[in-house]
């Protein structure tokens, strides 16, 4: 069990990499946040430069009287649970246009660094401050909901409500839409662009801590499956006093999914509406608050969030992603210009003249870059069985490259003159995973296998099915985060098996799309045919003792699979299940499913609220009682369906524990499972 403590004091082998690289327009430098060590928690902020390769510590909260741990505003704790940060420390930072000032927040403190000298100060704030930006040596921040700027030493409050949160994401923009701000600088730093954001007629939850009843219950606006949503507008505000809104249809159009001020006179939006399937983009007059159509989006089923698109190109022509021959491509004005063999994941940005695209061909668990002309020239740029991903500054390349051959994710800054690593100070995983990886079905479902260190041939093994099979997520990929924890399971007596069902990302578009509608049949039948078919191609599989484990959406799978399919799964560990989706948020559940009052047959099969009578197979449930993403009212409704139809199962309930599961409780966790797993399913330890 030595595998355990060592994930923990490691923050499951993480601590010590480098995240939250920014390389400088001018590609001469690489920011990025890293503690000093495997075992060292705290992120620190740094620069590395590109000719040299030399390091410079810039900012160490330890210096500055604070780790980031404690003292964290409601927004900034909020952000980093919906961006899945634990790490404590310098959580997020901002630069000015040509990465000679940072900007970040530690507990609320607001500090600001010269990268050149490393030279950092604390600037007074109103209160506690939350996403600063800084531009032209101006700083916008958030505090209390409130829009503050500092300008000239002095701080004023740009715009203030109440009731009304100002600059600041709201729930469906930050967990669902991929938009975690909600204020944006001009270029010249004469004005921003900023969110105002009224939740008043959105129902409130509540997340009680029963271990600590003397504590005030916190509450939250929780836009749920069918209900109202957050009132989202965008103001220009003017440092010189001038303001005004920006005018679209927000009733036809009500989801701010992105907005850019790249171009001095013309900001742009995206917006998008409630179903996800019709959109625009946006000219944005920064006078009048007028707006004026660029693009106009739509899919008859959702439209994808692919990054870096749409745009508009400096030519003119319109950027964006179709479908086209069973794959995602890109398009110029409409006109495709990927081969079909390549599927498109992201726009990474420009180099020289040319597109640097993010994009898979065969095989999905692999990832590479390539450099795409728009005359439709292509080439590849990575190599090797491994996920590759760009990062662009200038004429400075950095690629980040997680392989299973290595163990490790490389990041390698490539300069006009100079080639060098950003170094990775983790801790190496104490085991090499190597999954078998297949394509089963007709469908080509991505799978894998993975068998104990040492495994001999024709020794059966008890199979483990390692699942989450929801959309938005890929877990047959190649980088070596997403073995280590699977090798430990199999280390533990089992073959452990992932399937990628239909409905998760990056194999094709009818793959991806096939949820639509509905959830629960499509995942079910395929992670069972699936497991068959891998039995009979590995007959070390003993599918008479197969036990399933998952979070999130693998723990709604968990829970389907044995209330559902007794005769394929035998035991189950649900962590945090969405049990029944019309108690999910409007922007994930609403794209997939449409809205209740349209869809109600496709809501009730998909939830496991009626399955509690049928349920005769080992059934764990886990949930934070802190879990403001799948709120513990999910597993306890589960549950007392299950008590009241008198059927036997096992719930462990998590006090101040989120949908993260941070600090060693995901480690402690996997013990509480391995025991329930083993007594389940009749194991003898080894």
């Amino acid at each position: 069990m030595e595998f355990l403590p060592l994930s923990t004091r490691t923050g499951r082998f993480t601590y010590g990499s480098p995240r939250a690289l920014t390389v400088s327009p001018d590609g001469s430098l690489v920011l990025f946040l890293r503690s000093t060590g495997p075992e060292d928690p705290v992120e620190r902020l740094w620069a590395m430069d590109v000719a040299t390769g030399n390091e410079r510590l810039l900012a160490d909260p330890e210096n500055l009287g604070a780790d980031g741990r404690a003292g964290l505003p409601p927004e900034e704790r909020a952000l980093r649970e919906r961006l899945r940060l634990w790490a404590p420390g310098i959580g997020s930072y901002s630069t000015d246009a040509n990465c000679s000032v940072a900007v970040f927040t530690l507990g609320g403190r607001l500090f600001r660094t010269d990268v050149a000298t490393a030279r950092t100060e604390e600037l007074p704030v109103a209160g506690p401050a939350f996403d600063p930006r800084v531009s032209a040596g101006r700083i916008a921040y958030v505090s209390g909901g409130r829009l503050h700027v500092i300008d000239g030493g002095r701080s004023r409050i740009l715009a203030s409500e109440s009731h009304v949160t100002w600059g600041v994401a709201e729930f469906a923009a930050a967990e669902e839409l991929n938009r975690h701000r909600g204020h944006w600088w001009s270029p010249d730093g004469s004005a921003l662009l900023a969110t105002r954001v009224d939740e008043r007629h959105i129902p409130r939850r509540h997340l009680a801590d029963p271990a600590h009843p003397e504590n005030s219950t916190p509450t939250a606006p929780y836009p749920q499956a069918g209900g109202p949503n957050a009132s989202v507008e965008l103001h220009l505000l003017g440092l010189d006093g001038f303001r005004t809104q920006i005018l679209w249809d927000a009733t036809r159009f009500p989801y701010l999914s992105d907005v850019d001020w790249s171009e001095p006179d013309r900001p742009m939006i995206t917006v998008l509406d409630r179903l996800q399937q019709n959109g625009l983009l946006l000219a944005v007059n920064p006078v009048t608050g007028t707006t004026s159509p660029l693009l106009e989006l739509s899919d008859p089923l959702w439209i994808e969030n692919v990054p870096g698109t749409p745009a508009i190109l400096p030519d003119g022509r319109a950027l964006t992603t179709v479908e086209s021959g069973g794959t995602r491509a890109l398009a110029l004005d409409g006109t495709v210009i990927t081969p079909p063999s390549l599927y498109v994941r992201k726009v990474a940005g420009w180099y020289d003249d040319d597109l640097l695209i993010e994009a898979s061909e065969s095989e999905p668990a692999e990832q590479h870059v390539y450099r795409l002309r728009t005359d439709g020239t292509l080439a590849r740029i990575t190599h090797g069985q491994a996920v590759h991903s760009a990062l662009c500054g200038g004429p400075t390349v950095l690629i980040t490259s997680g392989s299973l051959e290595t163990m490790r994710t490389s990041r390698t800054v490539y300069g006009e003159a100079a080639t060098t690593e950003v170094r990775d100070l983790s801790a190496t995983p104490p085991c090499r995973p190597r999954p078998i990886l297949e394509r089963v079905t007709r469908h080509g479902l991505p799978a894998s296998v993975l068998y104990p260190s040492g495994h001999v041939a024709g020794e059966k093994l008890p199979v483990l099915v390692d699942v989450y099979g929801g959309p938005g997520y890929q877990a047959i990929g190649l980088e070596p985060g997403r073995w280590i924890r699977k090798q430990w399971w199999a280390d533990q007596g089992f073959a452990v098996v992932t399937i990628d069902n239909r409905g998760t990302p990056n194999v094709s578009a009818d793959f991806d799309r096939a949820m639509f509608r509905k959830f629960s049949q499509v995942v079910l039948d395929d992670q069972v045919d699936g497991l068959m078919e891998l039995a009979a191609k590995h007959p070390d599989l003993d599918i008479s003792r197969v036990g399933v484990r998952g979070w999130s959406f693998g723990g709604y799978f968990a829970a389907l699979a044995v209330l559902r399919r007794p005769d394929v799964y035998h035991a189950a560990c649900a962590g945090a299940p969405p049990t029944d989706f019309r108690w999910y948020d409007t922007a994930y559940t609403e794209r997939y499913l449409g809205l209740p009052s349209e869809n109600p047959a496709g809501y009730e099969a998909d939830s496991l609220i009626s399955d509690a009578p049928g349920l005769r197979r080992p059934l764990l449930l886990i949930h934070g009682l802190a879990d403001d993403n799948v709120y513990p009212l999910h597993t306890l409704r589960l549950s007392d369906a299950l008590t009241r139809a008198g059927r036997p199962h096992s719930t462990l309930l998590l006090p101040g524990v989120s949908h993260m599961t941070p600090d060693g409780v995901a480690e402690n966790l996997m013990a509480v499972e391995l025991d329930f797993l083993r007594r389940t399913l009749g194991i003898e330890r080894s």
